[in-house]
């Protein structure tokens, strides 16, 4: 693609999809040409602010027209492998909202399908771009706290009524997930959870335990129960403790001898993610977190429902064997 601007179309023009616009409209290597929503009245309003010249309500419109180059698909969680399917098999680069599909079946077509094409996807992990993710990714690296040990993330706050056709485990502890692989390099061996659906339709509260080897585990809690919004996450090392506190993007390590907090230059992560996947675009780069990253996750979040409804332990191993996908890691 060169230097030339990325033309991207915004599909799904709701809370998220408006973020998605208003950052999209201020990235100088962006010609943000289009957004799509079944609802056209809130796609031209979302248009008509951030002065976007077509708007349309079926995003097949945007295919085979040589429109755009990409698309941020931030639409509800049932529809994403549909519309993420045609957009790859029409070359188009995809930045699709997590979780990556409904289901591991929905997921594998994507990942297959990605593959097979060639195609360019990202999936929308967005707290890997939060600095206070970035900065303690660099710190692990340089042995701050030494060897990661467990790692215990809480993510709990009232329901938000946006979401309704999936549960805390695919919309919020799905990060917590993600950043368990990216932190430790490795995604677990067993995972145990308990949870339920208390006010909704879908579970509404989770703790679970993954076991990634014999010395190295991760707890999570999740819940649409909580009165007051909380995001942080402690990592427990050899050395030493680390705090992240998601919301303010603030970290605190604690040493046998000090703690400190140093500081971070804040940048919005939605901004840093858009600007990466355009940058990665411009570099004809790979995407990273991509439909590898997407599927691993669901199939620990599936994992974690899994054992929620059989009270035991499962083995992500049966797992992804149950799907054709032996070996863990080794054929992903």
């Amino acid at each position: 693609m060169g230097e030339a601007q990325i033309r991207v179309a915004v599909i799904g023009a709701g809370f998220w999809g408006r973020n998605h616009a208003r950052v999209l409209s201020e990235i100088p290597k962006v010609e943000l040409c289009a957004v799509v929503d079944v609802d056209v009245q809130r796609a031209e309003q979302v248009a008509r602010r951030y002065n976007v010249p077509h708007v349309y309500k079926d995003y097949r419109e945007i295919l085979r027209g040589g429109v755009v180059d990409a698309v941020t698909i931030c639409t509800p969680t049932i529809t994403h492998a549909e519309i993420a399917l045609e957009c790859i098999r029409d070359g188009l680069a995809v930045l699709i909202e997590k979780p990556m599909a409904a289901n591991l079946k929905e997921a594998i077509e994507i990942y297959d399908t990605a593959k097979s094409c060639g195609g360019k996807l990202m999936v929308g992990f967005i707290e890997r771009f939060n600095p206070a993710v970035r900065y303690m990714l660099s710190a692990l690296s340089d042995g701050v706290i030494g060897t990661p040990l467990t790692i215990a993330a809480r993510r709990i706050g009232p329901w938000p009524e946006r979401i309704g056709d999936v549960g805390v485990v695919k919309d919020i502890a799905i990060h917590d997930i993600d950043l368990t692989h990216y932190f430790f390099g490795s995604i677990p061996t067993n995972i145990y959870a308990t949870g339920g659906a208390l006010r909704h339709s879908y579970e509404d509260y989770v703790q679970a335990l993954l076991y990634f080897d014999e010395v190295r585990s991760a707890s999570l809690e999740a819940n649409w129960l909580s009165s007051k919004k909380k995001r942080d996450m402690r990592i427990t090392g050899t050395e030493g403790v680390a705090h992240i506190e998601f919301l303010i993007g603030e970290v605190i390590i604690e040493k046998p001898d000090y703690s400190i907090s140093p500081t971070i230059n804040y940048v919005e992560p939605l901004k840093s993610e858009l600007t990466y996947f355009v940058e990665q675009l411009c570099a004809s780069k790979e995407l990273v977190p991509g439909p590898r990253e997407g599927l691993l996750s669901l199939a620990v979040a599936e994992a974690i429902l899994a054992s929620m409804k059989s009270r035991r332990t499962i083995s992500l191993e049966q797992v992804l064997g149950e799907w054709g996908i032996s070996g863990r890691e080794a054929r992903l």
